[in-house]
C-alpha cells in the first residue's frame, strides 16, 4: 500500500528528500500546503518544482477521507462519519461555542475498553488509527470551520477509542497538530482524554508537551467506577488518583476529571464526599456531563436540579466543577453513535 505523507513529521519528510536530491527546505512548503493552505494533492503545490511533485505522487499518497455522512445539528454541531480505505468507520466533530470553535477527534477504529455509557465500544475494537488518519480529520474538520468562517482553535482527543492505547501514532499527531510549520494549534489549546491508562498517564508526563489531560472518571471509588468502566480492574481508581497526583507534580499541569452524571448511580451525595477527598492536593477542575442516552444501557439523566445540586455541592466542598452544555443530541453527536448506528 502507498504509504500517506501525513504520516511523515517535518524531520522525517525532510530526510526523505534529502534521499531523492530534492533540497530538505521543501519539507516546510509541503507541511504548509498540507497543513495551513489545505491542499488535498501535490498539484496543487505551485512554488514546488513540478519534477518533484511528480516524485511525490508517486512514492505517497494525498487525499481527503471519504465521507460516509454528515449531519449539522441545530446548534451548529457539525459530525462527520469517515470511510477509510479498509471500510473501517471513523467519527470527527466540529463543535462551535461563542469563544472557540473545537474539533473532536477519533483515534481508533471501535474501542476495546467498553465503558458502561458509550456507543463506541459496544462494535468492538478493530485497530489504531495512523498518524495520517488522525491529522486528516482535522484538516477535514478545520476546512468545514473555515466554511463557517470560524478559524479552529481548540481540539479534543475525545472521539472514538482510547487515545493513550494508540500512543505513539497520538504524539506523533499531536506534534503535527500543534508545530507552527503543521496546523499551528497550541499545546494547551489540545486535550488528551483517557480512561485511565496509567502507566501511559505516567508517559505522558515525560513528553514535555503543555497540553491538557482530561481522565474519564466517571465514578467517586472502586465500587462505583467498576459499574461502568471495566478498566478499573485494572488501574484501580486509587491507582489512577496516585498516578494523576504524579502528573500534576511532574507537569505542574491541572487535570480535568470528566464525570457522567447519571441518576442514581454517580450523582449522588455519597459521590460529592468520596470525591473531595480523593482530590485533595490535585490541581483540577471537573466537567460533569450530562448522560445522552445510547438505546443498550438503561441509565437514565438526572433532572436540571439534580445535576445542579451535585455541582453546587462539589462547589461548596472546595472543587470547581461545571455541567458541560449537550451539544448535537438531535444528530447523535455522543461518542460512536453515528458509528454504532452505521454498523447495525
Amino acid at each position: 500500500m502507498t504509504p500517506d505523507i501525513r504520516d511523515l513529521s517535518l524531520e522525517e519528510l525532510a530526510a526523505y528528500l534529502k534521499s531523492v536530491a530534492a533540497e530538505p527546505f521543501r519539507a516546510r512548503q509541503i507541511f504548509q500546503w498540507i497543513y495551513q493552505k489545505g491542499a488535498w494533492g501535490f498539484d496543487a503545490m505551485t512554488n514546488v518544482p513540478q519534477e518533484l511533485r511528480d516524485r511525490l505522487e508517486k512514492d505517497f499518497i494525498l487525499k481527503p477521507n471519504e465521507i460516509a455522512q454528515k449531519v449539522v445539528s441545530q446548534d451548529g454541531t457539525t459530525k462527520f462519519l469517515f470511510d477509510l480505505h479498509d471500510h473501517e468507520k471513523i467519527e470527527s466533530v466540529l463543535i462551535p461555542t461563542k469563544t472557540r470553535t473545537t474539533a473532536c477527534i477519533s483515534t481508533q477504529a471501535g474501542c476495546k475498553f467498553g465503558c458502561k455509557f458509550c456507543a463506541s465500544g459496544i462494535g468492538g475494537w478493530s485497530r489504531n488509527l495512523t498518524c495520517a488518519e488522525i491529522v486528516t480529520q482535522v484538516l477535514h474538520v478545520k476546512q468545514e470551520a473555515l466554511k463557517q468562517q470560524r478559524p479552529l482553535t481548540n481540539i479534543v482527543f475525545m472521539g472514538t477509542g482510547e487515545p493513550l492505547d494508540n500512543f505513539s501514532n497520538l504524539m506523533k499527531a499531536v506534534r503535527i497538530i500543534n508545530s507552527n510549520k503543521g496546523i499551528n494549534i497550541g499545546a494547551r489549546h489540545i486535550t488528551i482524554s483517557t480512561v485511565g491508562v496509567v502507566p501511559k498517564i505516567r508517559e505522558l508526563a515525560q513528553e514535555g508537551l503543555q497540553v491538557e489531560l482530561a481522565i474519564s472518571l466517571h465514578g467517586y471509588d472502586n465500587p462505583s467506577r467498576n459499574v461502568l468502566m471495566p478498566v478499573n480492574k485494572k488501574y484501580p481508581f486509587d491507582e489512577l488518583i496516585a498516578a494523576c497526583r504524579e502528573y500534576v507534580r511532574k507537569t505542574h499541569r491541572q487535570i480535568t476529571f470528566e464525570y457522567i452524571l447519571i441518576k442514581d448511580v454517580t450523582c449522588t451525595v455519597h459521590a460529592v464526599a468520596s470525591l473531595k477527598k480523593a482530590f485533595k492536593g490535585i490541581i483540577c477542575k471537573m466537567n460533569l456531563i450530562p448522560y445522552n442516552p445510547v438505546s443498550e444501557f438503561g441509565h437514565q439523566t438526572p433532572s436540571r436540579e439534580e445535576m445542579l445540586e451535585f455541582r453546587n455541592s462539589l462547589e461548596d466542598s472546595g472543587v470547581h466543577a461545571t455541567i458541560r452544555t449537550p451539544r448535537g443530541k438531535d444528530v447523535n453527536a455522543a461518542c460512536g453513535q453515528l458509528r454504532h448506528l452505521q454498523k447495525q
